[in-house]
């Protein structure tokens, strides 16, 4: 199905959900988990109906829900029809809409040779050098953010103001490590914390912290 402009998507007039990039979103507040379960039973029945299936994240005060066409890449109209549907069976169960507030954090990194380090955080990321597509790197799992990499001039390594702490299993630690040495980054000096963090780093110096909940 043809993925829909912005302003197709703003014509729609879809008053409870707001586009951000290639998806459609919202937040119901149910205020309790009970009600909040009675609403993605209800969401799903009308998502097996339309054969078309959001992602639902069900919290005790809210539901929070993104629409989007995985084989189209954006929104189309699918979505927006899935997006109406889902509006009026909230607003008949009285749970109100609370879209203000939607956001999405992606990772940008600037380089001057995207081949030299994409697959390294590709395996820092989703544990795979595999998810790299074009300029982007998507986890399939969903557990982290979108990255992507912005084309620059080549230029001296500076002292890195941020790096990403990837939170995952003790007993995935090795496994994740090896994959990102593998996809040529390198292990960081031994920094005497055990298996709480290991820092590792690509070829051009930008590095990661893989933490656990052990050793600490």
């Amino acid at each position: 199905m043809e993925q829909l402009t912005p302003a197709q998507i703003q014509d729609a007039d879809l008053q409870d959900w707001r586009h951000l990039w290639r998806a459609l979103y919202t937040r119901f507040d149910t205020g309790s988990f009970a009600r909040g379960l009675s609403l993605v039973a209800a969401i799903g029945e009308a998502a097996e109906a339309a054969g078309h299936h959001p992602d639902i994240t069900l919290t005790y005060p809210s539901v929070a829900i993104r629409l989007t066409s995985h084989d189209s890449g954006g929104v189309t109209a699918k979505d927006v029809d899935l997006a109406r549907r889902i509006s009026t069976i909230a607003a008949a169960d009285g749970v109100p809409a609370s879209p203000a507030g939607t956001a999405q954090v992606d990772l940008a990194l600037d380089t001057a040779d995207q081949g030299e380090i994409d697959t390294f955080w590709s395996s820092v990321l989703t544990g795979s050098p595999d998810n790299v597509d074009g300029d982007e790197i998507a986890d399939p799992a969903g557990q982290a953010p979108l990255m992507w990499f912005q084309r620059t001039d080549a230029h001296e390594t500076p002292r890195q103001r941020f790096h990403l702490d990837v939170q995952i299993p003790a007993d995935e630690l090795d496994a994740r490590v090896e994959a990102a040495v593998a996809a040529g980054g390198r292990r960081v000096e031994d920094l005497g914390r055990g298996r709480a963090f290991v820092v590792v780093e690509d070829a051009q110096g930008n590095r990661a912290c893989f933490c656990t909940v052990l050793d600490r």
